[in-house]
């Protein structure tokens, strides 16, 4: 127990017990409050830790951790077994990174990073869950490992999940409905005269496949032509899969949906090299709706998904579950960002 220089009535206020006298509660509820249990009511809670703060009152850390057998270390992991060598520099994960760790540290958690390129034995989240080194773990995208992450949440229940929801799965989900993002993309670009699609991006990956899918379904009830083609997100293969891409399509596209905005920017740069204009010659939209998506030139139609909102639902989603109450998934509802690469010049929106 640090010393405190407080007084409070004339007396010192220097342990614990000092604490619970002048908030008039217990010893183990000013503990609890410190530690942050929700079993205690969030204005008690509050009203402790503001007697501790004003008179410099701090729990010896080490010994409460042993005492809760907690770490207060949360493990965050990116798994990457479709797309090996992507990096964690990605500005997606650089994205969603930050919002997680603006929530964990002001929850009072450290932060564990990792990114695992899963092997044969599909042991890489049971090697993190199983460490002892974490009170739970947060998993950024499925990749391919859906049946890997379902099988550690049959007994690791403090875990949550950005991806895709399945009906009936047992791990906890936070992300975006990824179908019907695609299918907003799709519908947009056809409402302003696209008839010939392209889809970029590699569908390995549950999130993506579903965004393919939403788009296929736009495609097909408005009767008119898409073609995709995988694209993988490592940095030494995009510009040239892009490349590749347009010169394969390069007469007929006149609308481009990207898997992501990283994909979209690309594909702009790739585009103005070639002398194509965009929107007049093709229109393009991205997904995420990442801080840069309006810096490009033109700004970037996207599909946004809220990324802080999401990172606040995936830390109160695991504090839950750290806690043992239950917490359920949450799928969240896309929204279409138009911005000046969707607004081509002379073009009527097409009806439904």
């Amino acid at each position: 127990m640090a010393d405190g220089d407080g007084e409070e009535d004339g007396r010192q206020i220097r342990t614990l017990a000092d604490l619970a006298r002048v908030a008039g509660v217990s010893t183990g509820t000013v503990s609890r409050a410190l530690a942050g249990s929700s079993l205690v009511n969030p204005k008690t809670r509050n009203h402790i830790r503001d007697l501790a703060r004003r008179h410099g009152v701090r729990p010896n850390q080490m010994a409460s951790k042993l005492r809760s057998r907690r770490t207060g270390v949360i493990g965050v992991v990116i798994p990457l077994g479709h797309e090996r060598r992507q990096h964690i520099s990605d500005p997606f994960f650089m994205t969603l990174l930050g919002a997680l760790a603006d929530e964990l540290t002001e929850s009072g958690y450290d932060i564990m990073l990792s990114r695992a390129i899963p092997d044969e034995n599909e042991e890489w989240l049971d090697r993190i869950t199983g460490s002892g080194m974490t009170d739970g773990v947060i998993v950024i995208g499925q990749s391919d490992q859906f049946d890997t992450i379902e099988r550690v949440a049959e007994s690791y229940r403090p875990m949550v999940v950005w991806g895709h929801y399945r009906t009936g799965q047992r791990h906890c989900v936070v992300g975006t409905d990824n179908a019907l993002g695609g299918r907003l993309a799709a519908e947009h670009l056809i409402a302003r005269g696209a008839t010939r699609l392209l889809f970029l991006g590699d569908t390995t990956g549950i999130e993506i496949a579903q965004r393919l899918a939403g788009v296929e379904q736009a495609a097909i009830a408005a009767e008119i032509e898409l073609t995709h083609f995988p694209l993988h997100l490592s940095d030494e293969e995009i510009v040239a899969n892009i490349g590749a891409a347009l010169t394969a399509h390069a007469g007929p596209v006149d609308g481009i949906i990207a898997a992501s905005d990283l994909i979209a920017m690309a594909a702009l740069k790739e585009l103005h090299a070639r002398g194509r204009r965009v929107p007049d010659a093709v229109q393009i939209v991205g997904y995420d709706d990442l801080p840069l998506a309006a810096q490009t030139m033109p700004p970037l139609t996207t599909i946004r998904q809220d990324i802080d909102f999401g990172a606040k639902a995936i830390v109160d989603r695991l504090r839950r579950r750290i806690e043992n109450e239950d917490a359920d998934s949450l799928v969240m509802r896309p929204e279409l960002i138009e911005r000046e690469t969707s607004r081509s010049r002379g073009v009527s929106p097409r009806p439904f």
